[in-house]
């Protein structure tokens, strides 16, 4: 049987893991990115989601993966135009395309009693897929992990300077999910009807602090905890600093989610925490 999948954000951390997956288990892949290419499937470049051709691109897909997403706002790029109206979008784009699939990746810690703006923002686009008439999954996950993740990419560069900053105490807590894992669970979310209209957590089987994180990471690095005010200060001021004042917000939240229940929903075995820091240190 053809399989067709179509995903948004493809040259994203996640996007490119996934769609690497899904390639090479059969899937016809069609990667819509911005500018470049994906390097995998068909690649095809679009400004906003919105342009015409993009439907027979697309059609026959059995879900559209809508993995764009900013985590940092700036005057070029805010969370309105990003992770609102670029999800309406998509939602536009399934219609049109006659794909009745969805699954979307919102962030642990999304609710409707959210005062974030990252989170109201994302929380807005789970409104909009909820309300569209598709079927749906809706992940909402922790630190998603792997080789050039964002996360475990900004630790190696400050370690190779000799220090990595820890914004404040540090004890606040995640639970890092496996990339290929990630990639698992959204292969089944396509088709098993257990996925069908749910939101989701995607998280780890463990949580782990910040700290321990750090330490698993960068053993040799010495570390500098820096008040959190003075991070806070900084992330207001530039955005080329390590985190941005959400990322900051998100990290203290200490965001925590069921893990239990997706290990029950996708009858997977998931990479454990160890198992996952040896990847990360290959």
């Amino acid at each position: 049987m053809d399989r067709k999948v179509a995903i948004t954000g493809a040259s994203g951390f996640v996007g490119r893991n996934a769609g690497s997956f899904l390639d090479g288990k059969g899937f016809e892949v069609v990667a819509l990115v911005r500018k470049g290419r994906a390097g995998f499937g068909r690649t095809v470049v679009t400004r906003d989601l919105a342009e015409k051709k993009l439907a027979a691109q697309v059609g026959g897909s059995d879900a559209l993966l809508h993995l764009v997403g900013t985590g940092r706002q700036t005057t070029e790029s805010d969370y309105e135009t990003v992770n609102v109206s670029l999800t309406r979008n998509a939602v536009r784009l399934c219609r049109r395309a006659g794909i009745r699939k969805i699954i979307y990746l919102s962030g642990l810690g999304v609710g409707k009693s959210s005062t974030l703006g990252y989170f109201i923002s994302k929380f807005k686009a789970e409104q909009e897929i909820i309300r569209s008439g598709l079927d749906y999954t809706i992940f909402r996950p922790s630190y998603i992990m792997g080789k050039g993740d964002p996360l475990s990419s900004m630790l190696a560069r400050e370690a190779a300077r000799g220090q990595v900053v820890i914004p404040g105490s540090g004890k606040y807590r995640m639970q890092p999910i496996f990339v290929d894992d990630v990639s698992q669970v959204v292969m089944r979310a396509i088709f098993d009807r257990r996925f069908s209209k749910k939101t989701v957590d995607l998280v780890g089987p463990k949580a782990v602090t910040y700290n321990r994180l750090v330490a698993d990471l960068a053993p040799r690095a010495r570390i500098r905890h820096v008040e959190f005010e003075r991070a806070y200060h900084e992330a207001l001021v530039s955005a080329k600093g390590p985190f941005g004042v959400d990322d900051l917000s998100i990290l203290v939240g200490g965001y925590l989610g069921d893990h239990k229940r997706l290990a029950r929903m996708s009858k997977l075995a998931f990479t454990g925490y160890g198992t996952m820091l040896k990847y990360l240190r290959e």
